[in-house]
């Protein structure tokens, strides 16, 4: 092993140890815990993303850590805590490591989906399931690709087919399955990961978010009662079908914000200290420094991608104090304008996060100099992150949103993205 990876699990087992029967009793307790978990995870950061092995190790530490819990009820052993914590402990871990904060972000979005969808019943069974068993849930959902098909065939529901990116797949302990029924609907229902029927592709193989396991999955006869198919009667009616249920896409819009901001402070942090230890003055510019700390515009770079990262920050801890009352809420007093208005600033949150994040992972290296670009530091994957998982929803869509809404008044219409 290199003396990083090493490093890196002495300090993870010791934290573990630590850990073990204490849960943080405050907000600050638990923020101070996701900051331990982002330095153990920075130590050898750059050496899991180049050898891209899948993350068992890392979900460990966010189980220890409390962390797959955070939402549970503590009646059933989870930390009791709200999505305002939640999203903060992602923007905590996403500094260290993107893929470990986006997995983090979609398994509270796969364990909120009861809530979002299922009856009272099954939100009950479902949140005491995946809480006692302190389950990491990956997510077959991928509203682009309905190629999985759920047959109803009695008492159950049979999903066949595949989706091509399956974010957590490998190293989830439960699993969400997201089906097109023949009416056209789409049904949720958690299964084990390890059911026999789901074979993982492990074809994950990108430029960047390269420990996320989002490869493919093929799903063959699994079957699923009608009684645990969220939002559905056992005779397969849907009960559920309210402005709540809807609410998913803006809160986990919000997730992936706090990724790239993220990212964006990893990166800015990262390089200030690089800076700090190794970055050489330039000694031709006529008004020469001893020190690269003292150049003009390197504290220039370093103090416009700053103001720029503070306000991106700035702005989602706001939204994400108006997603967390939305979510903790009677799900009754959510009403379409409500929903639309933080829909709006979501989608402004996620704008300005990316393209914050893309522009800082970019301009750090005129910042840190030539030497930076060697591959033992991977200063590149914070770029990469960020510019291949921002793809995934296009920017100039979230900025006609924003711009209906201030010029129009229009909120946006509830899509699979909005």
């Amino acid at each position: 092993m290199s003396s990083n990876t090493e490093r890196a699990e002495i300090s993870r087992n010791e934290a573990i140890t630590e850990w073990q029967n204490q849960t943080p009793t405050s907000e600050k307790e638990w923020v101070s815990r996701a900051q331990r978990v982002a330095q153990i995870l920075n130590i050898d950061a750059a050496e899991r993303d180049e050898k891209g092995e899948s993350p068992f190790k890392e979900i460990g530490l966010l189980k220890a850590a409390g962390f797959v819990n955070l939402l549970g009820p503590q009646k059933y052993g989870g930390g009791g805590q709200t999505w305002e914590l939640a999203y903060k402990i992602v923007i905590e871990v996403a500094k260290a490591d993107s893929s470990i904060g986006h997995l983090l972000g979609n398994h509270y979005s796969w364990f909120w989906s009861a809530v979002y969808f299922g009856t009272d019943a099954q939100r009950e069974k479902w949140i005491k399931i995946l809480t006692e068993n302190d389950s990491y849930i990956g997510g077959a959902v991928n509203p682009r690709n309905s190629d999985l098909l759920a047959k109803p065939d009695g008492d159950d529901i049979v999903f066949n087919g595949k989706k091509y990116f399956c974010t957590g797949s490998v190293v989830s302990d439960h699993l969400i399955l997201e089906g097109v029924l023949p009416s056209g609907e789409h049904v949720f229902a958690y299964v084990p990961g390890d059911h026999p029927g789901i074979k993982y592709l492990h074809n994950w193989n990108s430029i960047g978010q390269r420990l996320t396991e989002s490869g493919g999955v093929v799903v063959d006869n699994v079957r699923v009662k009608w009684e645990d198919a969220l939002g559905f009667s056992p005779s397969g009616d849907k009960l559920v079908d309210d402005v709540y249920s809807t609410y998913i896409l803006p809160a986990v819009q919000l997730v992936f914000a706090g990724v790239h901001i993220g990212v964006a402070i990893g990166a800015l942090e990262t390089a200030a200290g690089y800076t700090r230890d190794y970055t050489r003055a330039w000694p031709y510019g006529g008004d020469n420094k001893e020190k690269a700390v003292d150049e003009w515009y390197i504290r220039e770079g370093y103090g416009a991608l700053a103001a720029k990262v503070w306000g991106a920050e700035a702005l989602y801890r706001e939204v994400a104090k108006l997603s967390s009352d939305v979510l903790h809420s009677d799900r009754k007093s959510l009403t379409e304008r409500r929903r639309g208005e933080i829909a709006v600033k979501v989608a402004a949150t996620k704008i300005l996060g990316a393209e914050t994040a893309l522009e800082v992972g970019s301009k750090i290296f005129e910042l840190t100099g030539a030497r930076s670009g060697l591959r033992n530091f991977a200063f590149d994957r914070f770029w990469r992150n960020v510019r291949l998982h921002s793809l995934h929803d296009p920017l100039p869509y979230k900025k006609r949103e924003v711009g209906s809404f201030f010029l129009l008044d229009e909120i946006p219409t509830p899509s699979w993205y909005t």
